[in-house]
């Protein structure tokens, strides 16, 4: 009973090692950190997408983290790291991408769907009651009405 206890206390060990991830290297220039970490959280993490890459815990994010790195070493600024990634990427990387027509079309579309919906709802409403007249009761009928409202006289 012993033995199966330490082997299985030894196989649970094991198995939480093998999933365990080395650290992430601390970079030994806190300016130079900072500016990797202020650029990453204006880009997003194609992985995670909701997260920027400085949030996101995925191989992507530690990918680009060491590529910003890489790039801000070689002397590039804040703007041509982003061109760089943009060209390779897509504006889909950016949290705050530029007013394209693509971009403007995703802010503005559904405004604009309703507007022309509520114009549309509106239109159908004047146009319907403009459809529909009341016509006059027939001599019959409103004879019937009246000996119906009478009956009701009647028994009250």
């Amino acid at each position: 009973m012993k033995r199966t206890i330490a082997l299985m206390l030894l196989l649970l060990s094991w198995s939480l090692a093998a999933g365990a991830k080395e650290a992430a290297p601390v970079m030994g220039d806190p300016v130079l950190q900072e500016r990797v970490m202020k650029l990453a959280g204006e880009l997003r993490c194609l992985v995670c997408q909701g997260e920027s890459l400085a949030e996101s815990h995925s191989d992507f994010a530690a990918d680009m983290l060491r590529k910003i790195r890489e790039l801000i070493e070689q002397g590039k600024s804040d703007q041509e790291v982003k061109d760089y990634l943009v060209q390779r990427y897509g504006d889909f990387i950016l949290y705050r991408p530029p007013l394209t027509s693509m971009t403007a079309l995703v802010w503005f579309g559904p405004l604009i769907l309703f507007v022309a919906g509520a114009g549309l709802l509106i239109f159908n409403l004047r146009r319907r009651r403009t459809r529909v007249t009341e016509a006059p009761l027939s001599e019959e009928e409103q004879a019937r009405v009246k000996n119906l409202l009478n009956e009701g006289d009647s028994k009250a």
